[in-house]
């Protein structure tokens, strides 16, 4: 096998029907487009509190024959009439950082309320497996002296955002469907919003502008970041063929700072004069912090890697923008 080839085999799920919450987030955007292009012979359903906005907004996406959208609020949406499902994908939260701060309930309720709810429904319609989207929020705090996180780690989340993640995640495993966990890290792509919390995103958005880079800190953190295709491969590889009740970390397991991504980006901007700015400055004598996941379960056990280098990634992402 060529290593630029994918381990995923998409036949495994022709004529299948999926069950897709968060589908009309980054992850769902990522898996609808790569299923697009992998003209998938196959039935999806997602569940969408404003299906029409969302139409509306992505027509490029929708175009899949066996796509179908299911209107409603995680929680409590109406599936009586939707058919039975082999596969679900738990992939619905709210992410953006303002509804940690602002509304930590709200954010906590929608995770684990919705995981909940999206269980009942996965009993109901005879669901034979769920992959349920986590977030490697739920180690806590990596110590800065540990170069990957693996999935042996114990979890000790610090905000809500991870709490409520590790809840659903045991929720899951105490249910009667069979369940796999994916704990997703730091991700690009064509769909990653470029104005909410996320560096790489933000950077690309001041390389489109033809603005400087803005580092808001002092650059040292270590993150590590994996291709929206590279995710959509190992979300569905872990859904066919992940073993049951197991987490698996997703992402890139090779660490970058966050003035290394800068310069990175930066190699592609069209303004010559354009440069970096770093708000704050680096303290002597302290570690820097890092949320790089090791993915060595997930190459071990399923063969999964990450084939598009981050400089290709970077070049996909700025290029999809069309400027």
């Amino acid at each position: 096998m060529h290593n630029h080839e994918s381990i995923l085999n998409l036949e495994q799920l022709r004529n299948k029907k999926i069950f897709l919450s968060g589908g009309t987030g980054f992850f769902g955007k990522s898996i609808l487009d790569y299923l697009n292009r992998a003209v998938w012979n196959g039935h999806l359903y997602i569940l969408s509190r404003n299906p029409d906005n969302f139409c509306k907004k992505n027509p490029e996406l929708i175009k899949l024959p066996g796509l179908n959208f299911v209107q409603g609020d995680i929680r409590n949406f109406n599936y009586s009439s939707l058919p039975d499902f082999d596969y679900a994908i738990q992939a619905a939260t709210e992410t953006h950082s303002g509804l940690a701060e602002e509304k930590p309930d709200e954010m906590y309720s929608v995770i684990v309320e919705g995981t909940k709810y999206f269980l009942e429904m996965c009993a109901q319609k005879n669901v034979s497996r769920l992959l349920y989207v986590s977030s490697g929020a739920v180690y806590g705090i990596q110590p800065p002296e540990l170069p990957n996180i693996p999935e042996s780690r114990p979890c000790a989340p610090v905000n809500v955002y991870g709490q409520g993640k590790f809840d659903a995640e045991n929720i899951c495993l105490a249910s009667q469907t069979d369940t796999v966990i994916a704990r997703c890290f730091a991700f690009v792509g064509p769909f990653l919003p470029l104005d909410k919390h996320f560096a790489i995103g933000n950077f690309i958005n001041n390389i489109l502008n033809g603005e400087d880079i803005s580092i808001l800190g002092d650059g040292t953190p270590y993150r590590s970041y994996m291709y929206a295709d590279d995710l959509v491969e190992w979300l569905l590889t872990f859904l066919l063929n992940g073993r049951s009740n197991e987490p698996y970390n997703v992402g890139s397991d090779e660490p970058i700072s966050i003035v290394e991504l800068a310069e990175q980006v930066l190699k592609f901007s069209q303004s010559k004069k354009a440069g970096i700015n770093i708000a704050k400055e680096k303290v002597d004598g302290v570690l820097s912090s890092r949320y790089v996941p090791s993915t060595k379960k997930a190459l071990k056990e399923l063969g999964l890697k990450c084939r598009i280098s981050l400089s290709e990634s970077i070049k996909r992402t700025i290029n999809s923008h069309g400027k």
